[in-house]
């Protein structure tokens, strides 16, 4: 099917470019298909020819016995002088602990990618965090491999402070790889929880620490060529002095320059998740972090989740009504993407494109709302990175962030009873397919806005 988008000579001139290359791709299979039955040909007629070692029965019967080495003029040949090797001193190795060796004390939370529980060491006597990962139980390929990318990521992250520590992995009492255990560092509470309980929500000068010391683990992640992919503020714990660290890495992994090919759109909880994977983006980068903590800076104001979509179609609809409907102006390039040619929206001269932020968050001041803008920006490449946002001014304005040794203490929800939780969309599971089907009409999202003006509410219309 032609996409309704495809009628200008770049959309055809890009069309004919795709199938180009994949011609290319058959020849050039074809020829490494071709070239290895020749190979694979001569092999066995050489093979048929020789005597298993190389030589014909002819060449074999008449090469020359091995001549013994004799010194000349009758003198004894010195002997060599002994050899010495190097040696390196290899790092010790210990086996894996047993899970036998904790304590568990209550559950916290269960997760997308495993079950997270308070424990005590029972050989030093500290409480920590143990998280049993789930595994797939129809596998057939052994350890699965978002386990380990988290596992890499997290050992990989460790000397930044504000990444959780990842202390060891033990094993359950079977020793099988069904029950494998991460052993980290206890924190008393995550973002989530914390502002469920609290009346009010963080002043401004916390919020600018809280999202300072984000930024700079965002950074070191993206400089070392981490993607999170699953930034949100359950997964953002803090202790009771006022520091913050970044968990759950299971749908985080390595990237490079260009970024692998095989990169999924399902990352990301939907609310926390970039427009360009809501249409189906098949490349993208260190931004679609960059889009969560815009939508995590807007969840510590207001102290609930900004957009609150209920699936992928209601979800798109609340990001365009906060930051404007995308046209080819603001964002080069979006119609392309795979889900564009399913959206059906208004015309330019009906749509209002600007964004309501600004409207939204009204006691925020310009440089924040600057802040907030260039976070939920819909092109990817008008975001910023995590180190412009270290750097902009939002944070050298008057109130200056708090220090850490400031920060009120709270209650510890994880240390007496299991987290309660509101009802919120989990991180996508492996495997799993995209929602945004069928066609999708957002002709009426203004309209929509202007009748929650008056109350109305604010509608979707699928065609």
């Amino acid at each position: 099917m032609s996409s309704r988008w495809a009628d200008t000579a770049a959309d055809a001139e890009e069309d004919a470019r795709r199938k180009a290359e994949k011609e290319e791709k058959k020849r050039v299979k074809a020829e490494k298909q071709r070239k290895a039955e020749e190979a694979q040909r001569a092999a066995a007629a050489a093979a048929s020819q020789s005597n298993g070692h190389g030589r014909s029965d002819d060449e074999a019967h008449n090469r020359p016995a091995k001549r013994r080495r004799v010194s000349h003029d009758g003198a004894q040949e010195e002997p060599e002088p002994e050899r010495q090797l190097l040696r390196f001193q290899a790092p010790p190795w210990k086996p894996s602990r047993s899970i036998a060796q904790f304590d568990l004390l209550n559950p916290i939370e269960e997760g997308s990618y495993g079950f997270v529980s308070r424990a005590r060491d029972t050989t030093t006597g500290e409480v920590v965090a143990v998280k049993k990962l789930k595994l797939d139980s129809a596998r057939d390929a052994g350890f699965p491999v978002t386990a380990l990318r988290e596992i890499q990521c997290l050992y990989a992250a460790k000397p930044h402070r504000h990444v959780v520590d990842l202390r060891e992995v033990v094993c359950g009492e079977s020793h099988s790889l069904d029950d494998t255990y991460l052993v980290m560092e206890f924190l008393e509470h995550d973002l989530k929880t914390l502002q469920e309980d609290m009346q009010e929500p963080f002043l401004p000068s916390e919020i600018k620490t809280l999202l300072l010391q984000l930024s700079s683990a965002v950074m070191f992640l993206h400089d070392h060529w981490i993607l999170h992919r699953d930034l949100k503020t359950s997964n953002i714990l803090l202790n009771n002095r006022g520091e913050i660290k970044l968990a759950d890495f299971g749908m985080a992994r390595f990237v490079g320059s260009p970024p692998p090919a095989n990169l999924t759109q399902l990352v990301c909880t939907l609310w926390y998740r970039a427009p360009e994977l809501l249409l189906g983006a098949k490349e993208y980068d260190s931004s679609v972090d960059v889009w969560s903590l815009g939508c995590i800076f807007g969840e510590l104001l207001t102290k609930q989740p900004l957009l609150q979509g209920k699936n992928e179609v209601e979800q798109l609809s609340k990001i365009f009504e906060l930051c404007g409907i995308p046209t080819e102006e603001s964002w080069p390039g979006f119609k392309r993407l795979p889900n564009a040619r399913t959206l059906r929206l208004p015309p330019a001269s009906k749509a209002s494109q600007g964004s309501i932020i600004r409207a939204k968050f009204s006691t925020l001041t310009n440089s924040g709302v600057a802040l907030l803008n260039s976070l939920l920006s819909l092109n990817p490449s008008n975001r910023p990175t995590a180190k412009d946002v270290l750097g902009h001014a939002y944070f050298t304005e008057d109130p200056k962030p708090k220090s850490t040794t400031m920060f009120p203490t709270f209650p510890s929800k994880a240390g007496q009873e299991k987290r309660r939780r509101v009802a919120s969309p989990n991180a996508p599971v492996r495997g799993a397919a995209p929602g945004l089907q069928g066609e999708v009409d957002f002709s009426s999202i203004f309209k929509g806005r202007e009748e929650e003006e008056r109350g109305g509410g604010f509608a979707l219309r699928l065609v």
